[in-house]
């Protein structure tokens, strides 16, 4: 059963979990989650499935390290950084870095946003409603993930509704208030990626045109038309 008092193992539950989904291959991918004034990082570089409670780097939120793994090889998560300005910018509980296909492929379909509306797993999102369009700003990669960070801290305060940034042939990230918000939004956001890309290439809009005052519209004359 995933979710315990002690985040390192939350960590490595949640990492063995996005590894099954094809989140976190190759070494990809990592978790972070904040208590308090700690914030615990999965390590850098290494397969994801296979780490242990004692991989996790604990950390002060200023990028600090409090304990490292026992494994001196060990190096902390190259998305440190960015993670720190998330937690900084937005006040999270935990943050996600994923580097899902669907993340991937809805980079290659939109420009600086990402854009959809009326489909229901939008709904699993804070503050987001089903007529509602939901924007993802979307930033190019970098060489190096780490030199991510002002593109990432721009596009964060541009678009204080969002949860999640994508960054163009690589991935997402994606936060919330608590591991498991931030999960529910990864898992949701996946979905809508997923779902975009596969009305792209049927030629559906990813934005509807009419939406709740078409309704509505409809709705009054079928009121008005004598039964």
């Amino acid at each position: 059963m995933i979710g315990h008092e002690d985040p390192r193992q939350t960590i490595v539950e949640l990492c063995r979990r996005f590894y099954a989904q094809g989140w976190a291959s190759g070494t990809g991918g990592g978790v972070s989650i904040r208590q308090g004034e700690r914030v615990f990082y999965a390590p850098s570089g290494v397969a994801k499935e296979l780490m242990d409670p004692s991989d996790i780097f604990e950390c002060r939120l200023d990028g600090s390290c409090v304990a490292a793994p026992a494994d001196s090889s060990l190096k902390l998560s190259a998305c440190a950084p960015l993670f720190q300005s998330v937690y900084e910018l937005r006040d999270a509980g935990a943050v996600i870095h994923s580097h899902s296909i669907h993340a991937v492929m809805a980079t290659l379909i939109c420009g600086r946003e990402f854009r959809v509306s009326q489909l229901e797993m939008m709904k699993g999102i804070r503050g987001v409603g089903f007529y509602d369009t939901m924007i993802i700003p979307v930033i190019e990669n970098t060489a190096y993930e780490e030199e991510l960070v002002d593109r990432l801290r721009l596009a964060i305060k541009a678009y204080p509704s969002a949860y999640a940034v994508l960054v163009r042939r690589h991935g997402v990230y994606i936060w919330g208030q608590d591991w498991l918000e931030a999960k529910r939004h990864a898992e949701c956001y996946d979905y809508l990626f997923d779902a975009a890309v596969r009305m792209h290439n049927l030629g559906m809009p990813l934005v509807e045109s009419q939406g709740m005052a078409a309704f509505d519209a409809m709705s009054k004359e079928s009121s008005a038309s004598p039964k």
